[in-house]
Parts: C-alpha cells; sequence; structure tokens
C-alpha cells in the first residue's frame, strides 16, 4: 500500500465490528512503520486513528470533489 493513499473501503467484515463497517470508506493516516508490518492507520468510528490489517480494506480513489468533501468532515 503506498503511504500517499487517502481513502480505502473496509472489505472484511468479522473483526472490530463497533470500531468498523463494513462497505463504510475510511481516511488513512499515513504510517510507513506500520505499511512495514502490512498494517494500515485509519480514522474508524471513534473518530480515532487506529492500526488494523491492511487486508481488511481496499484502497479506493475518489474523485476531487468527494474528497474534499470527505476531507471537510474531518
Amino acid at each position: 500500500m503506498k503511504s500517499e493513499t487517502k481513502f480505502v473501503v473496509r472489505i472484511e467484515d468479522k473483526n472490530y465490528p463497533a470500531s468498523l463497517k463494513f462497505g463504510k470508506i475510511y481516511r488513512v493516516v499515513p504510517d510507513k512503520k506500520a505499511a512495514e508490518h502490512q498494517m494500515i492507520r485509519v480514522v474508524d468510528e471513534s473518530s480515532e486513528d487506529y492500526l488494523y490489517s491492511q487486508k481488511s480494506f481496499a484502497v479506493i480513489e475518489l474523485p476531487q470533489l468527494a474528497e474534499d468533501a470527505f476531507m471537510a468532515l474531518a
């Protein structure tokens, strides 16, 4: 996963049901050290950033307008 990735969608529905919703888009917080361990730092349902397994997410690209709107919520 590239460190410049900004958004991912949740594709695994087994773990962390209170923290992550299946099919939801999450904002990525770049963390090179986490990436070295196949982890990704995302802002979850608590509005805090935590580490999760990369395999639970798929990288997505949003149109600029959608990205701007999403980031305005942060």
